[in-house]
């Protein structure tokens, strides 16, 4: 990537290659979340809004209107 970059050069030697150990943390990362995310893609399983409705919330909260708060 810097050929011929001597600042580079000693930059690497006196603190790592940093871009390198981050895109092998990202290639990890994103290995690590295709492992996690496989078994949603599943056919096997259908997806939560063709089967069962989801439970209805036992409360909500309301949303307060803009301005100071009520009195």
């Amino acid at each position: 990537m810097f050929q011929d970059s001597p600042i580079y050069d000693r930059l690497i030697a006196e603190r790592g290659d940093i871009p390198t150990q981050v895109r092998r943390e990202a290639e990890r990362v994103s290995r690590d979340l295709e492992f996690v995310l496989e078994p949603l893609r599943s056919p096997a399983r259908p997806p939560a809004s063709m089967g069962q409705a989801a439970p209805a919330p036992s409360w909500q909260r309301a949303a307060l209107p803009p301005g100071p708060p009520p009195l």
